[in-house]
C-alpha cells in the first residue's frame, strides 16, 4: 500500500510539473532533424558462403544506396562512393547485387549497367551502354554466367524476359512469353532453376506462377515445367533446400502458406491463418530461410497473424513449429548463415535494425541501428492495435498513437487534432512499430491513426482482394470509419480531423477529401488526382493493376471517371497541401500540378511542394525534412495553433486567416 501511494505521489508531482498547452503546441524534442540525421533504411540482407552482405539506403548522401560486408564485429562499406547500387526494373527496383565467392556484382542507378567488383576491390563494367536494365542476379561460377532478369526498354514497348549473361557482357534471353519474371533461384549443384512468373492484368499478388527447369552445359534453360500458380493463386519465394527439394509460398488456402515440391509433389509444411508471405513490389523479398542440423532441414520463418509479425522455427520433417520469444514485433528479410539467422527487426519501443539471432540459444544481438536514437521514451507514444466494423459490412484494422508528451497535459475539455494515414500500395500494410515519421506528430499532440483498410496485406487473400473492383470506396470508408470511431470513443476532435497518404494513399487521401464531408484538412504525397491519367501514363509493371482495382480499362472508363476525384473538385471545401517529386516516373507531377490548379480555382486554403531530383518516394533528407516541416506549418495556419518549431514558412495560397 504504502509503495503505490509513493508511486501515486510520484505520478501526481510528474503532472503538476507538466504544462497545461493546446494540442499541436507542444515542444518535442523530436524534430525534423531527428527523422533524418545519423539516419539510414536497410534494404536487404545478403548471404554468400560464410559473407554476410547488407544494402543500406542514406538519405544524407541524396537517396544513394550502397552495399556493406560484414567483417564479424562491424559493417565495412565495399562499394566506391561514385557509384549508387539500384536498380530500375519494374520502376520500383530491389535487391540490386549479388556476391560469389568474394566477388560482387551491382547495378548502378546512374546507367543501369551491371558492374562488377573483384576481390581487390577494382570496379569494372559487365553489361555495355543501353537502355536495359537488371535486377535478381544468380552468379554461376561453373558456367562463369549471370542468370538475372532484364527489363529491355524499346522505343514504344517495355519487354521483360531471364537472360544469360557471360564475362564479356553478351546478354542472351533463355525465357520469354510473359510480362514478367522475377525471384529467380538456382539449386546448390547449379542444374537447376526456377523463378517466378505472370501477365498483365494480374499482379504478382494476384496471380504469379512459379516454374521450375533444367540448366544446360551453355546456360540455356529446358525442361521447363509449372510447378505451382494459377489465376487464383500467387506464388512468393521459392528457393531450393540443399537436396534439391524446391519450397515456396503460396496463397492457394487464403492465408499464404509453406509448401515443399518433390518429386512431382506438393506437400504443406504448417498450415496456418498467418501471413508468411508479402506483396511483390520488389526484388530480393524474403521471409524465410533454412538451416541444417543433424541431417534434418529447418526452416526459420516470419509471419504476420493478428496485425503482428512473429519469428519461428519450423521442423519440415515432423512438421512441429516453435515460436521464437523476442522482443521484436516486425521481421523482414530473413537470411541464415551457419546456425544463425538474420533479419531486420523493430518493435514499439525499438527502431530498425539488422538483428543476429542464435538458433541454439535464441539469444540476439543488434549490429546495427537505422538510426542512434537518444531519447527518453516517455516522448513516445505506444501503439494501440483496434479492430473496427465498417459500414461495408467487415472488419478493418488500426495502430492508433495517442498524443505523448512527458512535458504536457491538454488543457481541460480538449480532444486532440488527429492524422489519419492511409498507407499506399493499397496492399501495403501498416506495422506498429517506432518510427520517428509518427512520433514526430504525437509528441506535438496529434493523435495518429495507420488504418489497415480493406486490401491491405496480413489479413489474407480474402481482405486483400476485398478491394478489387472498390478501390476509392472501401479504402476510403475504412478510413473514414477509423476517424469516427476514435471520435466516439473521445480520442480525436471531430472537428479537426486531418488525411495523409502517399501515392495509392495520396489517391485515397484526395478521394475521401473529395467523395466524403468528415476530413478538415489534407495531405498528398505524390498522390493519384486522376485514374485515367495514371492509366494512360505509367510504366508497366502497374499499367493494368487498375483493372482490377476499379474494372477493365477502357472498357469502364465512366467509372475511372468517377472515382477520379480531379472531376469532382466542386465538392471540395478543406484545405489540402500537395508533395510531388519532379522526376516521378510512377505518378508524374502533371496528378499533383491539377489538382493544385482545381484548389486554387475553388479559392482553397493550398500549397504545392514540388522536390527536384526526387522520384515516387522521397529519398533526400533535405526534401524529407522540408516536407514534414511544411506540413506542420501547413497545419497550424489552418487550426490556427501556435507552433513552437523554428520553421521555414511556406506560402499557402488563399489563406485567409
Amino acid at each position: 500500500m504504502k509503495i503505490f501511494i509513493k508511486i501515486l505521489l510520484i505520478l501526481t508531482v510528474c503532472r503538476a510539473m507538466a504544462i497545461d498547452e493546446n494540442y499541436g503546441s507542444w515542444i518535442s524534442p523530436i524534430t525534423s532533424n531527428s527523422i533524418v540525421e545519423k539516419t539510414i533504411k536497410f534494404a536487404n540482407i545478403y548471404v554468400d558462403g560464410n559473407d554476410l552482405y547488407l544494402s543500406e539506403m542514406r538519405p544524407s548522401e541524396k537517396g544513394r544506396s550502397t552495399i556493406l560486408k560484414y567483417n564479424g564485429k562491424t559493417f565495412e562499406e565495399v562499394l566506391d562512393k561514385q557509384f549508387h547500387a539500384k536498380t530500375k526494373v519494374h520502376e520500383y527496383g530491389g535487391l540490386s547485387f549479388a556476391a560469389k565467392d568474394g566477388e560482387i556484382y551491382f547495378s548502378n542507378f546512374e546507367d543501369q549497367r551491371i558492374y562488377k567488383i573483384n576481390k581487390k576491390g577494382k570496379i569494372s563494367p559487365i553489361t555495355p551502354v543501353s537502355t536495359d536494365r537488371y535486377a535478381n542476379f544468380i552468379i554461376d561460377k561453373k558456367r562463369e554466367l549471370i542468370f538475372c532478369v532484364e527489363e529491355e526498354h524499346l522505343e514504344n514497348e517495355v519487354n521483360n524476359s531471364i537472360v544469360k549473361i557471360d564475362e564479356n557482357g553478351k546478354v542472351t534471353k533463355i525465357a520469354t512469353g510473359f510480362d514478367f519474371y522475377s525471384s529467380l533461384t538456382i539449386s546448390d549443384d547449379n542444374k537447376k532453376l526456377a523463378f517466378l512468373a505472370w501477365n498483365q492484368p494480374d499482379m504478382p499478388w494476384d496471380a504469379a506462377e512459379l516454374w521450375e527447369s533444367d540448366i544446360e552445359d551453355n546456360g540455356d534453360l529446358k525442361n521447363l515445367k509449372r510447378v505451382a500458380g494459377s489465376e487464383t493463386e500467387a506464388i512468393f519465394q521459392p528457393r531450393f533446400s540443399k537436396d534439391g527439394s524446391l519450397y515456396f509460398v503460396s496463397d492457394r488456402t487464403n492465408f499464404w502458406n509453406l509448401y515443399k515440391y518433390k518429386d512431382d509433389e506438393i506437400e504443406s509444411i504448417y498450415p496456418m491463418d498467418a501471413e508468411f508471405g508479402l506483396p511483390l513490389w520488389v526484388f530480393g523479398m524474403s521471409t524465410y530461410d533454412f538451416f541444417y542440423k543433424d541431417g534434418k532441414t529447418y526452416i526459420v520463418a516470419c509471419y504476420t497473424k493478428n496485425s503482428k509479425d512473429n519469428l519461428a522455427i519450423i521442423d519440415v520433417e515432423n512438421k512441429t513449429l516453435e515460436k521464437v520469444d523476442s522482443r521484436y514485433s516486425y521481421f523482414t528479410n530473413i537470411a541464415t548463415l551457419d546456425e544463425k539467422v538474420f533479419f531486420f527487426g523493430a518493435s514499439p519501443l525499438d527502431v530498425t535494425s539488422v538483428v543476429s539471432l542464435d538458433l541454439k540459444t535464441k539469444k540476439s544481438e543488434i549490429l546495427k541501428k537505422s538510426r542512434d536514437l537518444q531519447i527518453d521514451l516517455r516522448y513516445i507514444s505506444e501503439p494501440e492495435f483496434i479492430e473496427f466494423e465498417t459500414q461495408n459490412q467487415h472488419v478493418s484494422y488500426m495502430i492508433y498513437y495517442p498524443p505523448t508528451n512527458k512535458d504536457y497535459i491538454s488543457k481541460k475539455g480538449e480532444r486532440p487534432p488527429l492524422i489519419v494515414q492511409s498507407h499506399g500500395g493499397p496492399t501495403s500494410q501498416a506495422v506498429g512499430v517506432l518510427k520517428l515519421e509518427i512520433q514526430y506528430w504525437t509528441s506535438r499532440g496529434f493523435g495518429f491513426v495507420d488504418v489497415n483498410y480493406a486490401g491491405s496485406t496480413g489479413y489474407g487473400r480474402e481482405f486483400r482482394q476485398k478491394l478489387y473492383g472498390n478501390w476509392g470506396i472501401y479504402d476510403v470508408d475504412d478510413c473514414v470509419d477509423a476517424a469516427q470511431y476514435l471520435v466516439k470513443k473521445g480520442k480525436a476532435d471531430e472537428n479537426r480531423l486531418i488525411i495523409r497518404g502517399g501515392s495509392a494513399g495520396g489517391y485515397t487521401t484526395l478521394a475521401a477529401l473529395t467523395f466524403r464531408d468528415v476530413f478538415h484538412a489534407g495531405a498528398s504525397y505524390f498522390g493519384i488526382s486522376d485514374i485515367i491519367a495514371l492509366v494512360e501514363d505509367t510504366h508497366k509493371f502497374e499499367a493494368k493493376y487498375e483493372d482490377k482495382l476499379v474494372g477493365p480499362y477502357p472498357e469502364t472508363k465512366q467509372l475511372y471517371f468517377e472515382r477520379s476525384p480531379i472531376n469532382f473538385t466542386e465538392q471540395l471545401s478543406c484545405p489540402i497541401i500537395l508533395f510531388q517529386g519532379e522526376d516521378d516516373k510512377i505518378v508524374p507531377p502533371n496528378q499533383a500540378e491539377k489538382m493544385y490548379k482545381a484548389l486554387n480555382e475553388k479559392k482553397l486554403p493550398t500549397a504545392y511542394l514540388l522536390f527536384e531530383n526526387e522520384g515516387h518516394g522521397f529519398r533526400n533528407a533535405k526534401a524529407i525534412k522540408k516536407a514534414i516541416e511544411s506540413e506542420l506549418y501547413f497545419y497550424s495556419r489552418i487550426f490556427g495553433f501556435e507552433i513552437k518549431d523554428d520553421i521555414e514558412p511556406i506560402k499557402i495560397q488563399n489563406l485567409k486567416i
